[in-house]
């Protein structure tokens, strides 16, 4: 992914906006060279310094783990957060033109299989990590599922986990952070008015870096 510099964030930042999402595109090359992929819910951690370790699992019947059933293989994990578009209207300048506003990661690594032991402390972790956001609901646990029928399940999935190193981090938040306090007040302005949760979404954002950009 290019990133402009001017909207390029860092390794932490990324794993914020993983860990806000936690839902993505996995691609992976086929033996013909084929991109296959899947849409994957994940969980995002620190590895091996400034790296990431991604963890995730398919359905047993996807035939895209096969692709690394004996090696690690070259994978791309491509997670998109809020975007929206952004009227040249709302600037309150002349001379502007429309862009589209976004914030992404794309995280380029070595995919491999990992044990099948592994798999209840990654389900429960995963579990947890999206059950937390539904508070109060008390959070759902594996142990609400009979053992017979929990162990039917876990051997029709296939555990993945992405390793990506510090230079296969690329992350982004395109948020017209290069433009004026006018253009940013205009634009804040004109989405914050939209009825989608997209441009309410990226108002919020813009309105963050606008805020630690007066206070820089």
């Amino acid at each position: 992914m290019y990133v402009h510099p001017a909207f390029r964030t860092d390794t932490a930042d990324a794993l914020a906006m993983l860990g806000a999402r936690g839902f993505g595109l996995l691609v992976i090359a086929d033996a013909e060279g084929l991109p296959q992929a899947v849409h994957i819910p994940f969980l995002a951690a620190p590895w091996d310094g400034d790296g990431l370790r991604i963890e995730l699992h398919v359905a047993r019947s996807n035939p895209i783990h096969a692709l690394i059933a004996d090696a690690a293989r070259p994978a791309l994990l491509a997670v998109q957060g809020p975007d929206a578009y952004l009227s040249p209207d709302w600037y309150g300048v002349p001379n502007q033109v429309p862009t589209w506003t976004y914030t992404a990661v794309h995280l380029s690594g070595q995919a491999r299989t990992f044990p099948a032991e592994a798999l209840t402390g990654h389900l429960e972790r995963l579990s947890e990590a999206f059950e937390g956001r539904l508070a109060p609901k008390a959070p759902w646990r594996m142990e609400k599922v009979e053992p017979q029928r929990l162990t039917a399940m876990m051997r029709a999935i296939v555990g993945i986990e992405l390793l990506v190193p510090a230079a296969g981090i690329a992350a982004q938040r395109k948020l017209i952070q290069h433009k004026g306090t006018t253009e940013h007040e205009g634009a804040i302005a004109g989405l914050a008015a939209r009825p989608d949760p997209g441009a309410q979404a990226v108002a919020a954002l813009m309105a963050g870096t606008l805020a630690a950009k007066r206070a820089a």
